[in-house]
């Protein structure tokens, strides 16, 4: 069933609205915005500038912040469970486990997003608070930054915030270009579904 499931996988229609590039078909000087090669980078290069500056502050927020990585993915994968982006959630199972997310969080942010009891510590419980109030309101309350302020220094708060806001444009990117899931991380939403609702 397994080996049937990935068959039919790879046989799912592409359906991005841009063709994918390929490093053969960016001029020399921007072949390197293709190292690592996902289906969001090879849709993205058709602006090189735009995928530059892209990859900086991602790049950033990824590598040099000094928030809580685990933190950090717990509130990317608030933004892609809330959007319902199967990229963005797919994606960020997988780089959340590189960062520290175990598979009890992730049950437990999808529990917390429901309204139910969890065992999640209160600097998780409150970043994910914040995560789903940017995505759904647009802005975290005044009560929920409070409550941040007293758990993170104005450094950390400050890239959680942009961490938030950068990571909803990127579902929004994705939802509009229909950016393909590579089947490599398939197995991450047969695992946990996103909601059909």
């Amino acid at each position: 069933m397994q080996a049937g499931a990935h068959k039919h996988q790879r046989e799912q229609p592409i359906m991005a609205r841009l063709p994918y590039l390929t490093r053969a078909d960016l001029p020399p000087e921007h072949q390197d915005l293709l190292t690592r090669d996902i289906a969001l980078f090879r849709l993205m290069t058709h602006s090189p500038g735009g995928a530059r500056a892209f990859s900086g502050l991602g790049g950033y927020i990824r590598n040099k912040s000094k928030l809580d990585p685990r933190l950090r993915e717990l509130a990317i994968l608030q933004v892609g469970w809330l959007s319902r982006s199967p990229y963005e959630w797919s994606h960020h199972v997988k780089i959340g486990h590189d960062f520290g997310v175990s598979d009890d969080d992730i049950q437990a942010l999808i529990d917390d997003t429901a309204g139910k009891p969890t065992t999640l510590d209160v600097n998780a419980r409150t970043v994910l608070r914040a995560a789903r109030e940017m995505t759904v309101q647009g802005a975290a309350s005044a009560e929920t930054f409070t409550a941040l302020q007293g758990l993170l220094s104005t450094e950390h708060l400050t890239d959680l915030v942009l961490a938030i806001a950068f990571y909803c444009a990127v579902v929004r990117f994705l939802a509009t270009m229909q950016v393909d899931v590579e089947p490599q991380y398939m197995t991450y939403l047969e695992r946990w579904p996103l909601p059909k609702d």
